[in-house]
């Protein structure tokens, strides 16, 4: 049986161009160019190792967020990742930690995963703490 990695990514505005709020106190995305956080890219790539050295293995990334979030996943894809979920959802939008980690692990456990590999924050954010609590709503230890 393959070793199944999951790789949780997020589009995020790129940190050169002017970054704004919207209305509803979200991070105005739509004047911004997005792209693949530089975080995940590091995420996506050790991943990416660990399945090289596994043999037998399938990295399949994953995201939440808006249409154009599936220019994160094809990054990643170009990068060697064999599958893609993108979970577009227009309740989620605005989402807290919470909400976010929440939406991630049904996301995870329906893609299935022997292993999981996130980011150590968003650039856009930087709270850092979903991957903590997606290891806790998925009933896992975390390496950090």
């Amino acid at each position: 049986m393959s070793l199944r990695i999951v790789v949780c990514v997020k589009y995020v505005p790129d940190a050169t161009g002017d970054r704004r709020f919207s209305d509803d106190l979200t991070v105005d995305r739509e004047d911004v160019d997005g792209l693949l956080s530089e975080l995940d890219e590091y995420a996506v790539e050790q991943a990416l190792r660990v399945a090289e050295g596994a043999g037998d293995a399938e990295v399949t990334v994953l995201t939440v967020g808006p249409e154009d979030a599936r220019d994160a996943l094809r990054k990643a894809l170009s990068m060697g990742a064999d599958r893609a979920v993108h979970v577009e959802d227009e309740s989620v939008h605005g989402s807290d930690v919470m909400g976010t980690s929440l939406v991630l692990a049904r996301a995870v456990e329906k893609a299935g995963f022997d292993l999981v590999v996130a980011g150590m924050a968003s650039t856009d954010g930087g709270g850092g703490v979903v991957p903590a609590l997606l290891a806790e709503r998925l009933g896992v230890a975390q390496v950090t």
